[in-house]
Order: C-alpha cells, then sequence, then structure tokens
C-alpha cells in the first residue's frame, strides 16, 4: 500500500501528473464523442427533411 500510495504522490508532483492524465482523457473522449454526435444529429435531421419531402 505504501508503495502506490508513493507512485500516486510522486514526490509532490502527483496532483499535477494525474490531473493532466485526466485532462487528456477527457480531450481524447470529446474527440471520439462529439464527431459521433454530430453524425447522429445529422443522420437524424436528414431522416426528418425526407420524411417532410414525402408528405
Amino acid at each position: 500500500m505504501n508503495n502506490l500510495a508513493d507512485m500516486l504522490a510522486m514526490d509532490g508532483h502527483g496532483v499535477y501528473v494525474w490531473s493532466s492524465y485526466a485532462i487528456t482523457l477527457v480531450v481524447l473522449a470529446l474527440n471520439v464523442v462529439q464527431p459521433w454526435l454530430a453524425r447522429r444529429r445529422l443522420v437524424n435531421e436528414e431522416a426528418r427533411r425526407r420524411r417532410r419531402e414525402v408528405k
């Protein structure tokens, strides 16, 4: 347990290191999720437009 705590603390720099990892993971997740949501929105809008044209 002590080795894990030492690894996480990183001689007092752990807060900066782990927060930068967290920010990086958030940015990477946004790079995956945003295009997926935009594509889904575009497909739904196109389907709605086509349904209006048929009527």
